[in-house]
This record gives structure tokens, sequence and C-alpha cells, in this order.
């Protein structure tokens, strides 16, 4: 089985790409002004809502209940959407879907003489198994819909953001895109120019285009409906004007009910974008004769969710809407941006959804790529414990990294066994503190070392070290404790 991540089974891993873009001042001031101002609009947002945390935790318990019957829901949801005339695949992985999915556009387009094209709404996991790249090896052109995507489509780049992909790119270098590939020289660089610019060039693709494409927010098992949310309109467009519409959804997308809506509905657009609600929210179920797509067909993916669902411990991952909030109040994401993480998932959520959509064997970085102060977790409309999770996964990949035959004893865990061995043994320990406070006499500056040798400066790199007090806390302790049994005692008048 091929489980695929976009790239990043073969990308680099996350210290050395990292080390790359926070020397990019552009990208830094371009992240951090984007998710400032998202982060601002959520705050004021979420303050209006009373019901806040008793939203988040309904939430959390329905994505936890789901989980717990998942095959029953899925089955429920196959059946509902067949009886109103959807047509349901499933894909156990990457290589699956996008077989399933091409083997559809090419048969469509054979049978009633259609272009070579599909026109996209918004879909992290069409980019999570490599679509439009399987669509392109078949000779069809996939044209992405989404402002932010048609522009990381045009500038040939990846994504930074799971909602706002191009938010690396300011309003100059997205000018420069359109100008070149919209052949547009005299273009403006005012919101107003590019949005027209935009709206122009995708509007002969909506009128002409006969199949579209979407992933889904949301499925509803009770109904075998199918919910996505969008902010420009071009999802609505892309749902409802083609013949054929085509859905690829993870497993983990279904809810119970449709009524569970009202819960999420309220959660992820202040999470996402600091908006009170979605400008557009798109529901449909089956096909329905002279409205809408006369041919509809959803391929549900596992690609590495069954074994994600088998760990009791990072399960809870599952329950993420892809709001992006844990990218926003990151402070390790807002240095490094999306593309450190070598993954179309970034951010805290895909330092532990990407690592273990590949069933831990690529990404193994990505765990340690957090700070664990909790920001994501205060911040995640559905409460997953992130930090918790990254834990988890550190430990596995320590354990895998262990018990590898083809990898030996490494010299990070000899050494994490003789401190362990030091600590435990409290004359080794203070015999270590004085040798260290001799040690560090040649590499302290004014209070602080800013370069440590060998591999001790992979922690120097990026940080300074306090140096070592001349009292340690024991020694410390030990003396006032000493001064107090020789202080006289207090004389005591009964009463």
């Amino acid at each position: 089985m091929t489980v695929r991540v976009a790239d990043a089974a073969s990308a680099a891993k996350f210290p050395i790409l990292a080390n790359g873009l926070v020397e990019d001042s552009q990208i830094r001031q371009n992240v951090r002004h984007a998710t400032n101002v998202i982060q601002n609009k959520r705050a004021r947002v979420v303050a209006e809502q009373h019901d806040w945390q008793q939203l988040r935790e309904s939430a959390s318990k329905i994505k936890e209940h789901t989980l717990q019957y998942l095959d029953r829901y899925l089955e429920e949801f196959e059946s509902a959407c067949i009886r109103a005339g959807g047509q349901v695949h499933w894909a156990i992985d990457a290589d699956e879907a996008n077989r399933i999915i091409v083997g559809l556009m090419q048969n469509a387009i054979e049978k009633n003489g259609w272009t070579r094209e599909v026109i996209k709404v918004k879909t992290m996991t069409s980019d999570e198994i490599g679509l439009n790249h399987a669509l392109e090896a078949a000779g069809i052109q996939p044209h992405e819909t989404d402002l932010a995507d048609m522009i990381i489509q045009l500038g040939e780049d990846k994504p930074s953001h799971i909602v706002v992909p191009a938010l690396h790119k300011n309003r100059t270098q997205v000018r420069e895109i359109f100008a070149r590939k919209m052949g547009l020289p005299e273009l403006g660089e005012k919101p107003q120019d590019l949005t027209d610019a935009a709206r122009n060039y995708l509007r002969d693709k909506f009128e002409k285009v006969k199949i579209g494409f979407s992933g889904a927010n949301f499925l509803i098992a009770e109904t075998g409906g199918v919910c996505v949310v969008e902010s420009e309109g071009n999802g609505r467009m892309c749902l409802t004007l083609p013949e054929m519409l085509i859905t690829v959804a993870g497993i983990e997308k279904v809810i119970p009910r449709q009524q569970d809506l009202e819960v999420f509905l309220q959660l992820l657009p202040r999470s996402a974008t600091g908006e009170r609600m979605n400008p557009y929210n798109t529901l449909w179920t089956g096909v329905h004769e002279g409205d809408g797509p006369r041919e509809f067909h959803i391929v549900l993916l596992d690609n590495g969710r069954s074994s994600i669902l088998a760990d009791k411990e990072s399960r809870q991952t599952l329950h993420c809407i892809r709001c992006g909030a844990c990218l926003n109040a990151c402070p390790v994401y807002s240095r490094t941006g999306g593309h450190a993480y070598g993954s179309i998932y970034a951010g805290p959520i895909g330092a532990i959804l990407t690592p273990q959509l590949q069933s831990m064997k690529h990404s193994q970085s990505l765990p340690f790529a957090s700070s664990l102060c909790g920001a994501c977790y205060e911040v995640c409309p559905v409460r997953i414990n992130i930090p918790d999770v990254l834990l988890h996964l550190r430990g596995k990949v320590v354990e895998r990294q262990q018990n590898s035959l083809s990898r030996g004893v490494s010299i990070e865990a000899v050494a994490m066994k003789a401190v362990a061995f030091i600590y435990a043994h409290p004359r080794l320990y203070a015999l270590g503190q004085k040798f260290a406070r001799v040690a560090q006499k040649v590499l302290v500056r004014k209070g602080w070392i800013h370069w440590l040798p060998g591999m001790l400066g992979g922690w120097t790199a990026v940080r300074d070290v306090k140096q070592l007090p001349d009292e340690p806390f024991r020694d410390w302790w030990a003396k006032r404790e000493a001064a107090k049994r020789d202080e006289p005692m207090e004389k005591s008048y009964g009463g």
C-alpha cells in the first residue's frame, strides 16, 4: 500500500528547511502580518460567543463519538448517498484514489466529447494525494479556482497554510505572477485590480468546463449529503455549473447528523478566517433532475487514516476540521512559514498529521518542530491536545530509532542514557555541575554562552544559553536548611 502526502516522503528534515527559511525576511514579514491579522479578527468574534468553550467541547464529543463508530457512520453515509443518486467509491491509498478519479474523468470526456479540463474547489485532500500531477500525466488540465490556490498554481509554488495557501506572498508578488501568466503587463497592484483579473481569467472556465471537482468539509451520514464552506463563491460555481461532479473526502470527515453542523458552522469560520459565518455554505445530496450536476461521484479516502484511528493516544488527530487556527497561533510556524514542514499540512497539525499518515516512516523530524507552548491547544476549536500527541509521537520516533538495526546505536541515545544515569546519582550530578562550571569559563560572554562545540552546537545555533550560576540550587538549599537548624528556638508561652 502506498501512502503519500504530497512530497513529504522525499522532503528534507524540518531543521534543514527551517534554517533556510528563517533567513528570508520577506517570507517572515508576510507570514507574521497575515497570521496576526487573522488572529486579531478571530479573537474579536470568539469573544462575542459566550458559549465558545461549550461549543468546543460539543464538537470534540461529536468527533470522538463518530470515530468510535466510524464504520457504522460511513456505511450509513454510503447507503444514503446511493439512494439520493450519488455513486460511492472507496480508496485505500493515494494511488487508488487517483486511478478512480482519473478513470471517471477519462470515461466522461471520451463519452461526451468534453474538453480535457476540470475546475476545482479548494481541497487539501487532493493536494495530499497529488491529484493535479496525476491529472496532468493523463492529459487533463486542472484549474484551481480558489484565489490563493490559483496564485500557487500559476506561480508553480507550494501552499504555505491550510486556509490561506498563498499567505507567504505579498500583493506585489501576486501582481507579478498574474501579469506574467495572464498576459497582463499593465495590471495594477490594487486588490480590486487583482481580483478583477482573477475573475476574468476564471469566467471562461466556469462557463465551458464540464467537470467539477471538490473536497468536503463535512459528510452527513443520515442524509448522504456533502458540505463545502468557502468565502469567494468559486466553490458554488464549481459545484453547480458542471455536468459531472467528483468529490474526494477523508473518511474522518463524516458526522452523524445534519443538526451537528450547527456546532461546526459556528466554530469553523471564527477559527479559520475570523468571520462569524462563511459567506458560502453549499450542501448537496446526490443528484436532482434539472438542478446541478447530472452525475455525482464521491471517493472516500483512507490513505493512512485507519492506522491513526487504531492508536488511542493520537486518534484525536482525526478530529481536525482544517481551520488553520493552530498555525496562526504557533510561534514556530510564524517564523518559518509552511514550506519548512515539507508537506501540504503545515504547522502544529501538520507536525502530528503528516508523520502518522505515513505510518511514522517519514517526516520524523516534524514532531520535534514545536516548543510545546500549548498555544495550538488553546485555539483548537475541537480541542485536539496537540502537545500531548507531539510527545507521544516523539516517543515513537525515539523507539523506532532504537529498534532500527540499520541505524545501530546512535550517539544521541548513548548520550541520553549517560545523562539519565548521572541524574539518578546525586554525587555524580554534583560532580558534573562542578565540571561544567569550570568548563564554561572559556565560553561565557557577559553572562551568556553563544557557542558550544560539536553536537552541542545544534542548541546554540538557534538560541543562547545562560551561564551556570556559581552556586547551584542544591547547595543554596542545603545552606538555608543548615542556617535554620542553627537558629535559637523562639520561646513559647502558654495562654
